[in-house]
């Protein structure tokens, strides 16, 4: 991992601990960045061919990280937003239909099926707290449950889900599956041929190490021509670039979502940074984390007056530890921990934390020693 070390030069004295809401870029992504930069004000557009190579490179990249069957099943759009409209959007639906959601859900996840509404569409919010989460959304599905909605971890507690378990019984049931998963992607190993998910989606400036404005939407190939378009261009077209021809029909891969001109800037940072990833690899990537994330369990463990919220089971989170202290609000914490520049979020009913695979332990060992005297005083 020190190899990799030189990748992240953050100002001296900085604390980040706050991958799951916007990551640091690593050197690799500025510089690439930087180079395009430069390329435009010398050449202009004169090497788009190159960009277009590099934009297929990215394609490749993510649908390694996503085990899809193809970079055909790749659309690369603006935020996990987007992708969800087009899910929500896309399906035709009828009066009474269900979605099963949980109840711990991000707002993208909740605000995009609750707008369904005016189509007689009900969302079922399902409480995730007992001891069974998986068992607990399966048994809301029933005769009208159309699709499944759920985060792969939640953003505020951190509870990671068995989505092998949740994809085998939405199969089993003829419920469509939907995963936002922004809180895995880039931080766990991800696989939707596993979790037999019709859909998956996610920003890449979390755990990817992107900008934000550019991520990723998988879509099951059988699908993708059941979502209706809403939005249209020269760039979702089968025969894109042939500008002469008066007829014409959406692409038949997923860059059917992709209606206009491509975030290239964003395309070569994401690009950069997800080779990274693959250079450090998902599993090891995995395994770093879950020490980080150890580390801040044992240390903020033996802090009196803190509790922690997120699961103690390294198998039920991801990236993501949250905490609060008895008698002190989570905003005056996060304001304490502010001013010794560590950057961290309140969120849900904690404050939370959540370092990537670079994370030193010197980081978490001072910010362990902040916490500590916060909750002293």
């Amino acid at each position: 991992m020190t190899m990799f070390l030189d990748e992240f030069v953050q100002a001296p004295g900085l604390r980040y601990l706050n991958h799951a809401a916007v990551a640091p870029w690593p050197n690799r992504a500025a510089e690439a960045v930087a180079r395009f930069a430069k390329e435009n004000v010398l050449l202009g557009a004169r090497d788009y061919p190159d960009w277009m190579a590099l934009e297929q490179r990215l394609r490749e990249r993510l649908m390694r990280l996503l085990n899809a069957p193809s970079t055909d099943d790749i659309a690369l759009v603006k935020n996990t937003s987007e992708a969800l409209s087009f899910v929500a959007f896309g399906l035709s639906w009828e009066k009474g239909d269900q979605i099963v959601i949980s109840d711990e859900e991000f707002p993208s996840n909740r605000i995009v099926w609750e707008a369904l509404a005016s189509q007689g569409v009900e969302v079922l919010q399902v409480s995730l707290k007992g001891e069974d989460p998986e068992g607990a959304l399966l048994a809301a599905c029933g005769p009208r449950t159309r699709l499944m909605a759920i985060s792969a971890v939640q953003f505020a507690s951190g509870l990671r889900l068995d989505l092998q378990r949740l994809g085998a019984g939405c199969k089993q049931q003829n419920v469509l599956f939907c995963i936002d998963a922004i809180q895995q992607l880039g931080a766990q190993p991800f696989d939707v041929q596993a979790y037999q998910c019709d859909f998956a989606m996610a920003d890449g400036h979390k755990w990817m190490l992107g900008p934000e404005g550019l991520g990723v939407f998988y879509c099951r190939s059988e699908l993708r021509a059941q979502l209706k378009l809403h939005e249209f261009g020269w760039h979702m077209l089968e025969h894109m670039g042939d500008y002469r021809r008066s007829e014409w029909e959406p692409a038949k891969s997923a860059r059917r979502f992709e209606c206009g001109s491509p975030n290239m800037l964003g395309a070569m940072a994401l690009e950069a940074s997800l080779s990274l990833l693959e250079e450090v690899g998902m599993e090891h990537v995995a395994t770093l984390i879950a020490e980080r994330v150890q580390w801040l369990q044992d240390g903020l463990n033996a802090i009196p007056g803190v509790r922690l919220h997120t699961p103690l089971n390294p198998a039920r989170r991801g990236g993501i530890f949250s905490f609060s202290i008895d008698g002190i609000d989570n905003q005056v914490v996060y304001e304490a921990l502010q001013q010794q520049q560590v950057v961290c979020i309140p969120r849900g009913p904690g404050v939370r934390f959540s370092p990537h695979f670079y994370t030193e332990k010197r980081v978490i060992d001072e910010t362990l020693a902040i916490v500590a005297e916060i909750a002293r005083q």
